[in-house]
């Protein structure tokens, strides 16, 4: 198994598929025509995206797998971001120190992690999830990590205040926050469940333990932060559940999604989500009909957590692969627009490295920034341009 906090769980490794066990209407065959009627005159490239600055260690060329970044998040103001891995470390970072290395004439600022960034908090496991607590101002944040324990930090006294062991030691793969009720929190384990939690309470008392499908990890979970009751929820058994946070008795949304285990979900908006599987594949959902309205392919994925990340406002999804690549698709077309190889890892004499994590910056409608996380620690930030002309 992979050392990286982004390989597949146990549970996960030795899946055996049923291709009877995916819904009629997911196969293969009438996926590709369905999407090739959609993309008719092909996807194509609106936006300019430019590598702006790269952040690593001066010790790269001798750096090891703990120095993989596995998860990166950007608080609530969009101006401060907290990576972490199996480092053991949550470092955080203000963009403005990163993007001040590059030039307006479009040179690429080469910056070490030790100088940019602004301070990191040793925690007592790998870390596999982040999550900044909504409401606490930027001063929270939230872990999930390999020994089944959730964690929240005070970011000014850089301490932890909270800490929940109740997933029995297996490892949390995903952590969020309720927007509705910041005090509630949850998250998912290779114990199967994702149990919800009130942060308030001493050792956090458990709202609800839920075992979507009996003996498979629960890889990813995300509370709906437009605000609505709806928590999703994705699985080693390959599909995707949504719950009413009010009732969890039985799921109020199943998507037999994948032929794989499904390792992120994320909300586009109130009524859409995304999924990414080990199949190798992105898919957009609309939540009302319960259909598949998207697949992506073209990034390379059957092993690894390699991150998910969408720009609402922009509409544009982003996430690693296996072949060291960051990819950006457009919402609209199954293909990628943008495709930007790390190269940073081959040069250092990496040749299994992958892009692990990505993160979009929620701000604007016509320009963004992209951040992405290399299995070697590597850090890219790229700028994203709406193009004036197309």
């Amino acid at each position: 198994m992979n050392n990286f906090s982004a390989s597949k769980p146990q549970s996960c490794r030795h899946l055996n598929l049923d291709k009877d066990a995916v819904d009629k209407g997911e196969s293969g065959e009438d996926e590709d025509k369905e999407q090739q009627k959609q993309q008719q005159g092909g996807a194509r490239c609106e936006w300019e995206i430019a590598l702006s600055a790269v952040i690593s260690s001066t010790n790269v060329e001798g750096a090891s797998v703990s120095d993989a970044l596995g998860v990166i998040e950007f608080d609530h103001s969009n101006t401060v971001f907290a990576t972490a891995g199996i480092s053991r470390k949550i470092r955080i970072y203000r963009l403005e120190s990163l993007l001040a290395g590059g030039s307006e004439d479009g040179r690429i600022g080469f910056l070490d992690h030790g100088s940019v960034c602004d301070y990191y908090i040793c925690t007592p496991a790998k870390l596999s999830s982040l999550r900044w607590k909504p409401r606490s101002g930027g001063g929270v944040i939230g872990s999930g990590d390999y020994d089944g324990v959730v964690m929240e930090y005070d970011l000014e006294k850089r301490l932890p205040i909270f800490e929940r062991d109740e997933h029995g030691g297996r490892r949390i793969w995903s952590v969020d926050y309720s927007h509705w009720d910041p005090t509630l929190g949850a998250s998912g384990s290779d114990d199967g469940s994702f149990q919800m939690w009130d942060s308030r309470s001493e050792g956090g008392r458990c709202v609800a333990a839920v075992h979507p499908s009996v003996g498979r990890a629960v890889c990813c979970v995300e509370f709906n932060p437009f605000g609505g009751s709806m928590i999703a929820v994705g699985c080693a058994d390959r599909r995707v559940y949504g719950y009413d946070i009010r009732m969890l008795t039985t799921p109020v949304i199943t998507l037999n999604a994948h032929s794989k285990t499904v390792t992120y979900v994320k909300f586009l908006d109130g009524h859409t989500l995304v999924s990414s599987s080990i199949d190798g594949h992105l898919k957009m959902w609309d939540l009302d009909d319960m259909r598949m309205v998207r697949k992506y392919k073209g990034h390379v994925n059957n092993r690894n957590f390699v991150g998910l990340s969408v720009w609402r406002n922009g509409g544009l999804l982003g996430c690693g692969s296996e072949n060291n690549q960051v990819f950006v698709y457009d919402k609209r077309w199954g293909e990628p627009i943008w495709v930007h190889g790390f190269e940073t890892m081959a040069t250092y004499g990496s040749n299994h490295g992958f892009v692990g994590s990505v993160c979009w910056r929620q701000v604007g409608d016509d320009s963004c920034t992209l951040l992405a996380g290399g299995s070697n620690g590597v850090l890219q930030v790229f700028d994203c341009k709406r193009k004036t002309s197309i």
